[in-house]
């Protein structure tokens, strides 16, 4: 019988395997992954710092109520939805995309409707999209 311990071997690991593993996955989630470009809406905001009053163009006036109605220079739009704000909008304008988009919001509109509106406006092809205001102070609501 013997009694001696038998030599053994310490296991060897490959590590080969492991890196073109990762090497792989690093190709694919490099060839895989999109990257968003997020579309944005330039806008030319007024100063209120005169009370010059401006002469409006001939345009398209879109007010939004409290409750986030849309009216299309002064008709009201069936429902809040945005495919119906395009198509009102497309129906004033026709092919002139060059016409004036003036926003009108009520001061307890959600920032969304706000956003919504401009977001349409944009889409569509308009470039003079202007947020209009009122003087501080003049007690018109």
């Amino acid at each position: 019988m013997n009694l001696r311990p038998t030599a053994t071997e310490d296991p060897d690991v490959s590590v080969t395997p492991l890196i073109d593993v990762v090497l792989l996955l690093l190709i694919f989630f490099m060839v895989t992954t999109s990257f968003v470009r997020q579309t944005e809406i330039r806008l030319r905001l007024p100063e209120a710092d005169s009370a010059v009053a401006v002469i409006q163009e001939e345009g398209i006036d879109v007010t939004i109520t409290a409750e986030g109605n849309y009216l299309i220079n002064g008709r009201e739009v069936i429902n809040r939805r945005p495919d119906t704000l395009r198509r009102a909008i497309e129906r004033v304008a026709g092919d002139d995309r060059s016409m004036q988009v003036v926003v009108r919001a009520d001061a307890r509109a959600s920032h969304q409707s706000v956003v919504t509106a401009m977001d349409v406006a944009g889409r569509l092809g308009f470039v003079k999209i202007n947020i209009a205001t009122i003087e501080q102070g003049s007690g018109a609501e």
